[in-house]
């Protein structure tokens, strides 16, 4: 199973000087197993995933953690949405403001935005995530619900014998979250959120972020080192964040983790 970042930014898509290493765009992995795709989140970093597939009749599956708008920005610019042979599915979790197509129809309609969800040509079909472990082409799925504003899912990703755990958006709390260190259980590369240190999570020199739905970076190695995860991609970086600090917790958490490295866009990891 291959791994490549298409974005790695949280909250809000950036740009500058500053972040040129570790880039801009926001939440989007692909994962590829023998020829099928597999997509975690659309956020602006899906629109460059569509660039690199081009204008073709492409098949993939595109998993949702959550429908909060730096994980679904990406999703009215990607390319394969607008070719009339391409076959997406698409999978998130029903919550109670409704499901998955009503969140992006609401993204896609006016005021926000000129162009409906009915504009694509792709064949979509829609799929709730399931309770009970389900297959996703030649992947296999199992999703859990973490604490975050509104809901997010992690999901454990398996197939030729190799597993991903896709954890971003998870606010662990006084204590590590016991699901999502069940569900990373001997996984062979965990990516979590690690939009904070310590110190900026309880406010020291600054807001307290607490109940803003995010980790630190000492929490994800935490679960991994808990979890018997070997390696670690610390991601969704907080916009604030520019290389140098990135490169500054990565260098740390490899202290305590030498598996540990820090997500960057265009990156790609082979399992």
């Amino acid at each position: 199973m291959n791994i490549r970042f298409w974005g790695v930014r949280g909250s809000i898509a950036v740009s500058g000087p500053d972040i040129l290493r570790t880039g801009g765009n926001t939440s989007c992995v692909e994962l590829e197993h023998e020829g099928e795709r597999l997509v975690l989140d659309g956020g602006t970093g899906l629109r460059g995933l569509g660039e690199h597939l081009g204008w073709r009749p492409v098949r993939l599956s595109l998993l949702f953690s959550h429908v909060h708008w730096d994980h679904i920005q990406g999703v009215p610019f990607f390319l394969p949405f607008f070719h009339p042979e391409a076959e997406v599915t698409l999978v998130g979790a029903r919550r109670e403001s409704g499901g998955l197509e009503d969140s992006l129809r609401r993204q896609m309609r006016p005021p926000q935005f000129p162009v409906g969800l009915d504009a694509f040509r792709a064949r979509l079909a829609w799929r709730d995530v399931a309770p009970e472990p389900f297959e996703v082409g030649p992947f296999r799925v199992t999703a859990v619900d973490l604490q975050h504003p509104d809901g997010v899912c992690a999901y454990r990703v398996e197939a030729g014998g190799r597993s991903v755990v896709y954890a971003t958006d998870v606010e662990h709390g006084a204590a590590l979250d016991p699901r999502l260190v069940a569900l990373s259980e001997g996984a062979d590369l965990l990516v979590h959120d690690a939009q904070y240190t310590d110190e900026e999570y309880l406010g020291v020199g600054g807001p307290s972020r607490q109940g803003w739905g995010h980790s630190s970076w000492q929490q994800a190695v935490a679960v991994a080192r808990t979890a018997g995860v070997a390696r670690l991609a610390l991601f969704h970086h907080d916009p604030r964040r520019g290389d140098d600090g990135v490169a500054v917790i990565e260098a740390q958490a490899r202290q305590l983790l030498p598996g540990s490295f820090a997500a960057r866009e265009g990156a790609a990891v082979a399992l």
